[in-house]
């Protein structure tokens, strides 16, 4: 059986979609699952001794098991912390989805699973033609969105579940992650959120910045197995 994908997307940038890819990581990896990982795009990186290093890349591979080739990983890695379009016109770099579907395809070989983070939001565009919306629909995996619990969260959440359905890909659910801690009506909001996006989520992410690097979504790894028949 070929590996299955899942394309981690949020509402916004700073929403936690890193805290979620690897907490599904390590989710997977609980289940006994061979699991790759992927971060296209990124912006905002360190120099290095082997050359530019995105942390969010590193802590994917980190949640993977650490073996996985930096270059797959993240093929095209800028250092501004700018939107990817604006980062690789200035380094002269044009944003490939067809080299990344060839890294893709390369994990995907070895592997059950294959978590890709995006960056920024569903919309964030990645070159003059294409966004993130556009690389998903090229991976043809489904979308799993991470809502940050904040004001505007209602309005946000639901364009973009619009958005990955009108761009023809699958929605694979939504989580919940608490990134304000002083939220008003956060219960009130969350009981929104399930009304308005047809289904409860697959899980609900305290505020906790802590325990964070070491959460594990085995329960949504589950979910996410049992949801995959029909993806």
């Amino acid at each position: 059986m070929s590996a299955r994908g899942i394309f981690v997307t949020g509402t916004d940038t700073d929403v936690g979609k890193t805290v979620v890819s690897c907490a599904l990581v390590r989710g997977l990896r609980a289940l006994g699952r061979r699991v790759a990982v992927m971060k296209p795009v990124a912006s905002g990186a360190a120099r290095t001794p082997y050359g530019l290093r995105n942390a969010d890349a590193l802590a994917l591979i980190e949640a993977a098991g650490g073996d996985l080739p930096y270059e797959r990983v993240n093929p095209y890695c800028f250092e501004p912390p700018v939107s990817p379009h604006i980062a690789s016109k200035e380094v002269g770099i044009g944003v490939d989805t067809i080299r990344i579907k060839q890294d893709y395809d390369m994990l995907a070989a070895a592997s059950d699973w294959v978590v890709v983070e995006g960056a920024g939001g569903w919309f964030a565009p990645i070159n003059d033609h294409q966004t993130m919306a556009d690389l998903a629909w090229a991976l043809s995996i489904p979308a799993l969105l991470v809502v940050g619990l904040k004001l505007g969260c209602l309005n946000h959440a639901q364009l973009t579940r619009i958005g990955i359905e009108a761009h023809g890909v699958t929605f694979a659910g939504w989580i919940a992650n608490g990134v304000d801690p002083e939220m008003a009506r956060a219960a009130e909001n969350l009981a929104a959120l399930e009304r308005l996006l047809g289904e409860p989520a697959l899980a609900v992410i305290g505020y906790s910045p802590a325990a964070l690097p070491q959460l594990v979504l085995e329960g949504v790894a589950r979910q996410l197995e049992q949801r995959a028949v029909s993806f």
